[in-house]
Formats: structure tokens, sequence, C-alpha cells
């Protein structure tokens, strides 16, 4: 099973580091919101990339499920759409949503 503080705090700034492009692409702010696994903000406006622990006051995009549901997806990220499907991840904008595998992938 996935590590989720690794991700956020290790793979996810690497992967943003090496592929800056992907900050200006995508150019908002998630909120992930993971039960046990800590909520974390994923800041790519302005084509920057910052990566904390915590909430943020207005995101573009608020991403919810529980810890286990979300290593699950991380371990797999084509588990995205059946978790997505039966209630166990929750996002707030689609459009958003749907660039995260730009970031998981």
């Amino acid at each position: 099973m996935a590590d989720i503080r690794a991700f956020f705090t290790e793979y996810l700034p690497a992967k943003l580091a090496k592929n800056p492009t992907i900050a200006s692409e995508i150019n908002n702010i998630y909120q992930f919101n993971l039960g046990d696994g800590g909520s974390w903000i994923v800041d790519l406006v302005g084509g920057n990339a910052n990566v904390s622990e915590g909430t943020h006051a207005a995101p573009g995009c608020v991403v919810t499920a529980a810890s286990a549901d979300f290593a699950k997806l991380l371990d797999s990220p084509s588990a995205a759409m059946t978790l997505f499907m039966t209630g166990k991840l929750k996002v707030s904008n689609m459009s958003l949503g749907m660039a995260l595998q730009k970031l998981l992938g």
C-alpha cells in the first residue's frame, strides 16, 4: 500500500520539479482531505509548484477520500474511475479532477 505522506512530501514535489510545465498547465490549487492520511495543499498557481500539509481557504478543487482508498489510487491510478463511481473518491471540480492524472500518473 502506498505511503500517502511520502507521496506528498517526496514523490510529488520531485515530479513537479522535474516537470515544471505541469504547474503552468493546471494553474490551480488542489485541497486533498484524506482522513487519517491528512490534509494537503497542492498549489500550482502562477507556474510555481508548492506542496504542503494543511488546508487552503479557497482551493479550485477539493479531493476527498479515506486514506485507504487514496492509497489504492496511488498504487493503481486506473482505479480512479471505480473509486469515483462508488463514491469513495469525491472531486469538487470535474475538469480539475481530470487533470489529476498529470499529478498521479
